[in-house]
């Protein structure tokens, strides 16, 4: 009785997880193209590249912030003072 329980423990365990494994063939069947596949194929490819040939050249900035943003690089702040210790925090750290 303990044996059919574990082999269906382990079955109940198994199925869920085959079951999510993809069904793929690995080796597609290949298939030659026809002449007038080929030729309509070098026609959209032709197309394709004439197409690509008419997009016009991005010549100005994309930059939205362009116009907000001032040309002038920011100025160097000024180097800071050290802090001198005075009154009686300066004496107990002695």
């Amino acid at each position: 009785m303990r044996m059919l329980s574990a082999v269906a423990v382990m079955v109940l365990l198994t199925v869920p997880a085959y079951a999510q494994t993809p069904n793929i063939n690995l080796m597609p069947e290949f298939q030659s193209k026809t002449p007038e596949e080929k030729e309509a194929e070098a026609t959209r490819d032709k197309a394709y590249k004439d197409s690509l040939k008419k997009i016009p050249d991005a010549k100005t900035s994309s930059d939205p912030w362009g116009t907000v943003r001032s040309n002038d690089a920011p100025k160097a702040a000024a180097p800071a003072k050290p802090k001198t210790k005075t009154g009686s925090s300066a004496q107990r750290s002695q």
